[in-house]
């Protein structure tokens, strides 16, 4: 088994508990955390497998700011390099990986406007 040094932060659906298990395999627990200079918007989704699995055409999406007063709540997940690549296959082209700093001083791995 990997080790669990990877920390995602997730505003959306891969807080969803049939999400994590069809990405991770498991239920990941997680802390609390905000993503600083960030604001919602709405994505619609295409891929069909993603609508089935977060039983949703329309996801949020993390825009940047650059305004440190906006933030985007969320949880922060420790979770394995491999389980990050899962990740990385279940979001969509119009998201990308980015590390960023979240309110609590740490950096984590997010999804962003593309």
């Amino acid at each position: 088994m990997s080790t669990r040094d990877q920390l995602l932060f997730t505003y959306g659906t891969l807080r969803d508990e049939d999400v994590q298990l069809d990405t991770f395999g498991r239920l990941v627990d997680g802390d609390d955390d905000e993503l600083v200079g960030y604001v919602l918007g709405d994505a619609p989704i295409d891929d069909p497998r993603v609508i089935e699995l977060s039983r949703s055409a329309l996801h949020t999406i993390a825009i940047a700011t650059g305004n440190d007063a906006d933030r985007v709540p969320g949880t922060a997940l420790w979770i394995s390099e491999d389980e990050l690549a899962s990740a990385d296959d279940y979001e969509v082209a119009i998201y990308r990986r980015v590390q960023a700093r979240l309110a609590s001083g740490r950096t984590a791995w997010t999804y962003v406007s593309a």
